[in-house]
C-alpha cells in the first residue's frame, strides 16, 4: 500500500510542477505532415511563469502547392526535469491557397530542452505535434503536422 501511494504521489507531483518559461523566444518550426513540409517563423510570449502564447507564420508545400500559414497557441508549461519541459494547449490557424482559404481549430503538444537552464545558453529546443480541424468551402478535414523547432531566447 506504501508504494501505491508513494508512486500516485510522484506522479501528481510530477504533472503539477509547473516549469519557468522564458519572457521571450524567437526562431524557426520545421517540419511536415499532412500539411506537406514546409517552415515558420515562430514567437513566444510568456504570460506568466506557467503559460504563454505562440504565433507562427509559415510557408508549406503540399502535392505541388504552396500555402502560407499563420497560427496562434495558448500553452500550458510543465517541467519534467530540470530544462526539460512539456507543453500542451489550444489554438486555432489560418491557411491560404492560391484562391482558396481555411481556418482551423486545435491544439498542440510536445516536449522542449532549455539551454539557459543548464548552460547559461539562451536556446530553447522543441519537438512537437500540431493536430487541427480545418473548414473550408463547406468542408472540412483533418490535419497534423509534426515540427522541430529552435529558438532564440531572451
Amino acid at each position: 500500500m506504501k508504494k501505491i501511494l508513494l508512486g500516485l504521489t510522484f506522479i501528481s507531483t510530477a504533472l503539477i510542477s509547473y516549469a519557468q518559461v522564458e519572457p521571450q523566444a524567437i526562431g524557426g518550426r520545421f517540419g511536415g505532415g499532412n500539411y506537406g513540409g514546409g517552415f515558420e517563423l515562430t514567437y513566444q510570449h510568456a504570460l506568466g511563469d506557467v503559460n504563454r502564447l505562440e504565433f507562427d507564420l509559415g510557408i508549406n508545400a503540399h502535392n505541388n502547392t504552396s500555402f502560407i500559414s499563420a497560427a496562434g497557441i495558448y500553452q500550458w508549461v510543465w517541467e519534467l526535469g530540470e530544462g526539460f519541459n512539456w507543453y500542451a494547449g489550444p489554438g486555432a490557424q489560418f491557411l491560404a491557397v492560391k484562391n482558396a482559404s481555411a481556418f482551423g481549430v486545435g491544439g498542440q503538444i510536445g516536449v522542449e530542452y532549455n539551454f539557459n537552464v543548464n548552460l547559461d545558453t539562451p536556446l530553447l529546443i522543441s519537438i512537437d505535434t500540431r493536430p487541427m480541424l480545418n473548414f473550408a468551402s463547406g468542408n472540412s478535414d483533418f490535419g497534423w503536422g509534426a515540427a522541430l523547432g529552435i529558438r532564440y531566447t531572451f
